[in-house]
């Protein structure tokens, strides 16, 4: 089974769940089918097909770059028996091949245009465009692969045109034996983060969708005596950046132990934080799943987060973590994580043995081999329909 797998992140380049997500189901999809990644960047090398924008389009709007790599990306695609892609960078590259070469189009959405209005502050006017990509791409699939049961009903939601039956759940999925608890202290150290002393943790990037700006406000409330480390970078605009900053600094002169990490560290070095943070946050308002949940649980930590998307299908509530609510606005959010993010500093027993239960439910339930196999299965079902 010749298969191409179309995304815009594949490492080295990392920087999102989407990205995340590929690297593993590469990984797994290998032995299983005769896989062709392509991706952004330079260079061919073991499988992996990389592609960067059009030079003449080098300071044009984001959505057309994007576009010339999805025609080259079709280009190289003659061959593959069925293409699956990965967010509006690469669905229309899926799209063209499906009627260029008469093959299928798996799509997996990790995330919808019309649920990120914000993305308009990124992209202006390529907004209309990455929307009417991700629409053409997503209404014409042979199957879309939802990452949550929350995800499936936001699909059809957005795109009642849809099919409700070409429309299948497969959760994201945690390699646990590389997400393990880490319990050296050297990045710690290296890094000035204490020990000794409870910290919360957040890895994530600077957007409207992570809920950042609610977090900052929340921890000028929490235990002063509990750190913060903020593994935050990749700004969507300059605008949020600036807004991240002005609050950052704000925070610096009413907390100590406070600690901003921008550049995307190693691995290795964030499974250390997760494993040692005294809780994990994610304060998304806007979130499908949300993988770096369960790199959080996979690493023994309890999570307080969002109950928003697919979160609920991975943080159980009072279990592996506690869920705030996100419905009464911005304002009454913070107020609620911090309140969340207290109670569980307040009780580092409570706070440990729901991240045992975290770990034993990443074991259990979200293995990437798993999600391998039910991917190849839905594979397998539509070329013989083919």
């Amino acid at each position: 089974m010749r298969v191409g797998l179309l995304t815009r992140e594949y490492p080295p380049d990392v920087y999102g769940g989407a990205g995340v997500h590929v690297e593993f189901l590469a990984r797994e999809l290998r032995p299983l089918t005769d896989l062709d990644v392509h991706c952004w960047g330079e260079g061919t090398a073991g499988g992996v097909l990389r592609h960067r924008p059009w030079p003449t389009l080098d300071g044009a709007n984001d959505a057309l770059r994007t576009f010339s790599v999805d025609l080259a990306m079709t280009a190289a695609l003659e061959g593959r028996e069925l293409v699956h892609s990965h967010t509006w960078y690469a669905n229309l590259a899926g799209h063209l091949a499906k009627m260029l070469y008469g093959i299928p189009h798996v799509m997996t959405a990790h995330s919808l245009e019309p649920l990120r209005p914000w993305k308009a502050e990124q992209l202006g006017g390529g907004y209309a465009l990455s929307s009417w990509a991700e629409r053409t791409a997503i209404e014409a699939a042979d199957a879309v692969i939802a990452v949550s049961g929350a995800m499936r009903e936001d699909i059809l939601g957005c795109y009642p045109a849809l099919d409700p039956a070409k429309v299948r759940v497969v959760h994201n999925g945690i390699d646990t034996s590389l997400y393990q608890p880490d319990h050296g202290t050297d990045v710690l150290e290296r890094l000035g983060v204490d020990p000794d002393r409870p910290y919360v943790l957040f890895v994530g990037r600077i957007t409207r969708q992570k809920g950042v700006p609610q977090l900052l406000r929340a921890v000028r409330d929490i235990d002063p005596a509990a750190q913060v480390v903020l593994c935050a970078g990749a700004p969507d605009t300059p605008e949020i950046d600036r807004e991240f900053r002005d609050l950052f600094q704000e925070l610096s002169h009413v907390r100590q132990g406070l600690f901003w990490i921008p550049q995307m560290l190693p691995r290795p070095d964030v499974i250390q934080l997760l494993t040692h943070a005294a809780v994990f946050v994610c304060p998304s308002v806007y979130e499908p799943l949300g993988i770096v949940n369960l790199e959080a649980m996979a690493c023994g930590t309890a999570v307080v987060a969002s109950r928003v998307g697919g979160i609920p299908e991975v943080v159980e509530d009072g279990e592996t973590g506690l869920l705030v609510s996100v419905d009464e606005g911005a304002e009454e959010h913070a107020a609620q994580l911090a309140r969340a993010l207290d109670s569980l500093l307040a009780d580092p027993e409570a706070a440990r043995r729901m991240g045992e239960t975290g770990r034993e439910r990443t074991v259990r339930e979200f293995g990437w081999d798993a999600v391998a196999r039910r991917t190849v299965q839905l594979y397998e079902e539509l070329l013989k329909l083919g």
